[in-house]
C-alpha cells in the first residue's frame, strides 16, 4: 500500500494545544492509546503532561472518516533541540508513507536539531532520512529502541 508519488498530498495539522478544540485532541489520544498501550501492550503514562507545553506542536494527517490517521508530537527540548515522539499511524494505513509526509513536513518546519527514540526495528527507515544513532540500543516499556538525531530546517 505504498503512496503514489503523484496523488496529491493530504493536509497536514501542525498546532498547539491551545488551538486544538476537545473533540481533535481526544482523537489524537484515542489513537496513540490504541496503538501504543492496546495493540504494542505497552502500560506507560500517555498524559505525560508534554501536550500542553506551549511550544508543543501536534502534527497530524486526517483519514477520509474526518479522524486522525497518523500523527507525530514534536516537543521543544531544553538544550534547544526537538523531540519527534508519538510517530503513530492507524493500523487500516500503515505503509501508505502518511508517517514519511508528516516527517517530511516536520524536517522542513524545525529548525536545529532534532531527536527521537526509534523503535529498533525501524532504524533502518529513519537511516533513509537522515537520521543518525546518537547511541546504544535500550529498552523503553519492554521495547528496544534507538537513540537518533539529523538536523531540522535551516533557521
Amino acid at each position: 500500500m505504498a503512496r503514489d508519488p503523484a496523488a496529491p498530498h493530504p493536509t497536514i495539522n501542525d498546532r498547539p494545544f491551545a488551538d486544538l478544540d476537545i473533540t481533535t485532541f481526544h482523537d489524537l489520544l484515542r489513537l496513540r492509546v490504541d496503538v501504543f498501550v492496546v495493540e504494542q501492550t505497552c502500560a506507560y503514562p500517555e498524559l505525560d503532561g508534554r501536550d500542553t507545553e506551549p511550544e508543543t506542536r501536534h502534527v497530524w494527517l486526517d483519514g477520509p472518516d474526518g479522524r486522525p490517521v497518523a500523527l507525530i508530537r514534536v516537543l521543544a527540548e531544553p538544550d534547544g533541540s526537538h523531540r519527534i515522539s508519538r510517530v503513530v499511524t492507524r493500523v487500516e494505513a500503515r505503509s501508505a508513507g502518511l508517517a514519511g509526509v508528516l516527517l517530511d513536513h516536520v524536517h522542513a518546519t524545525t529548525p536545529g536539531r532534532l531527536v527521537l527514540d526509534a523503535q529498533t526495528y525501524l532504524v533502518p527507515w529513519y537511516d533513509s532520512l537522515g537520521y543518525e544513532a546518537t547511541g546504544g540500543e535500550f529498552l523503553e516499556d519492554g521495547i528496544p529502541h534507538v537513540p537518533m538525531a539529523r538536523e531540522g530546517a535551516q533557521a
